[in-house]
């Protein structure tokens, strides 16, 4: 196979990043699979694996701090050039600041904000003198405003939006696109690590985590700079930036009761 067209993607032995991986792999993308998990990614890529499409797979823990270095050094001793990297790995914890465990909410801001910045500084040299590709940070629909009781994840997933909007004006120019997913709830194993089954939020219809992929892709290759899936949350999202903050704030807030 000749210069396949790779794409990694962190967090892809479920969820979103699995269906990103399915998707992509339907439309002739060869994939970098990256998860903690060897069996489920053994198990992806046996799948989607066929003539025309290349798998590889990384199990890699990417909230140790040498992660993102040790993956693109992987990727390149094995002489794999990256056409577009899907920061999809991530997670969110439910509770109150003051009472979750400490450990675990570094650990987020880890995941969520270092690696995924480490991975983009790292990747978007290349894309840029190859003038071609993209980064996909996948944020959320809590990166609009301040969520009592999911304090943190909120923030990382603003610093998510913020920066790649950031990135897409100063690299367009070269002919690479970085985009912002925002979904909004979604059927996925994120909703127990985060303890958010119970909560009103989860209990209001959330998407399939296939729509949102495809709606995700799909945005990124029309050139889109922020992309939320789902004519809801794109309102919810316009809505909370039009009420007053302490509106908005206390909404959130309750949502996650």
């Amino acid at each position: 196979m000749n210069d396949p067209r790779w794409m990694v993607i962190t967090g892809a032995s479920s969820g979103i990043g699995e269906e990103m991986a399915r998707i992509a792999a339907s439309r002739g993308r060869s994939l970098v699979l990256v998860a903690r998990r060897q069996e489920r990614l053994a198990g992806l890529a046996q799948g989607l694996a066929s003539d025309a499409v290349r798998i590889e797979t990384v199990a890699l823990d990417l909230e140790r701090p040498d992660s993102a270095q040790a993956l693109v050094t992987t990727l390149q001793e094995r002489g794999i050039v990256v056409e577009t990297l899907v920061n999809n790995a991530g997670f969110g914890l439910r509770g109150g600041f003051a009472s979750l465990p400490y450990e675990e909410q570094i650990a987020m801001i880890e995941l969520n904000v270092t690696t995924l910045t480490r991975l983009c500084r790292l990747v978007l040299p290349d894309l840029v003198a190859q003038r071609r590709g993209g980064i996909i940070n996948v944020a959320s629909l809590a990166a609009w405003q301040a969520i009592p009781f999911f304090a943190v994840y909120a923030a990382t997933k603003a610093y998510v939006v913020s920066l790649s909007e950031a990135l897409h004006e100063e690299v367009r120019r070269h002919g690479v696109v970085v985009t912002a997913v925002c979904p909004g709830p979604t059927t996925t194993e994120f909703a127990i690590r985060a303890d958010m089954e119970k909560s009103k939020l989860f209990n209001m219809a959330p998407m399939n985590a296939a729509a949102v992929a495809r709606m995700g892709l799909d945005g990124h290759e029309a050139g889109r700079a922020v992309v939320i899936p789902g004519l809801r949350n794109r309102a919810t999202g316009f809505g909370s930036r039009l009420v007053p903050r302490i509106v908005a704030r206390r909404v959130a807030g309750w949502l996650q009761g």
